[in-house]
């Protein structure tokens, strides 16, 4: 999979949120985007998802471009700010129904994916019973359950304690080992020293690119 932006800009009202921003993105690359709160980095992550329009510019995928060949990528798992389900819901029914979707996993898949992010498939308690923690494990396993070739996670490791944060860093670098883009936005550096890759971003710029 290829990822380009090209000359991207998002404007809300006279605010640039984004401004011209140019990168590509391709397969089998962990990506950190880094930059404080309130750089763009979001915008950035909801922008490649398909979730806003670009002001200017074009997001192409895979020579598709977006909002006109396409309506969202084919194969993306998203985690975009604080991961929110149903409350009343046990976690694997949770993915069981976001899976319903485009049934393309199984029973089998959800539960070998929480196991993955270490939560108890046999869990009976409802989502307002799980700890922050717990939630973003959760978060991380509806992002990867399906495989996607375009993997967006911002601040995956939020709230995350020691060991959850070397699951997740295991997690990422398997899913580009499997071919995955895997593009990770933090304004933490301790976040993102797994990546290949680092860009920072500033007022809505780009203003350097390290790595492959």
């Amino acid at each position: 999979m290829e990822v380009k932006l090209n000359h991207i800009s998002k404007k809300l009202k006279s605010t640039v949120i984004l401004d011209q921003i140019n990168l590509e993105f391709r397969s089998g690359v962990i990506y950190g985007i880094h930059g404080r709160n309130g750089s763009g980095k979001t915008m950035l992550l909801r922008m490649i998802a398909g979730l806003i329009h670009p002001s200017e510019g074009e997001v192409v995928i895979d020579g598709k471009v977006l909002h006109k060949d396409i309506d969202f990528p084919q194969s993306v798992g998203v985690m975009i700010e604080t991961p929110d389900f149903w409350k009343n819901y046990t976690g694997k029914k949770v993915l069981l129904t976001l899976a319903s979707i485009k049934k393309v996993i199984g029973i089998k898949e959800i539960e070998e994916v929480l196991v993955r992010v270490g939560l108890d498939p046999k869990d009976r308690r409802s989502i307002r019973k799980y700890s922050l923690g717990m939630r973003q494990r959760l978060g991380i396993a509806q992002a990867i359950m399906e495989h996607p070739d375009l993997l967006l996670l911002d601040e995956p490791t939020n709230a995350l304690d020691k060991s959850g944060v070397f699951m997740a860093e295991k997690i990422f670098r398997e899913e580009a080992e499997r071919g995955a883009i895997v593009i990770i936005a933090s304004h933490n550096m301790q976040d993102l020293e797994m990546c290949d890759c680092l860009i920072e971003m500033d007022a809505g710029k780009i203003y350097s690119m390290e790595g492959i």
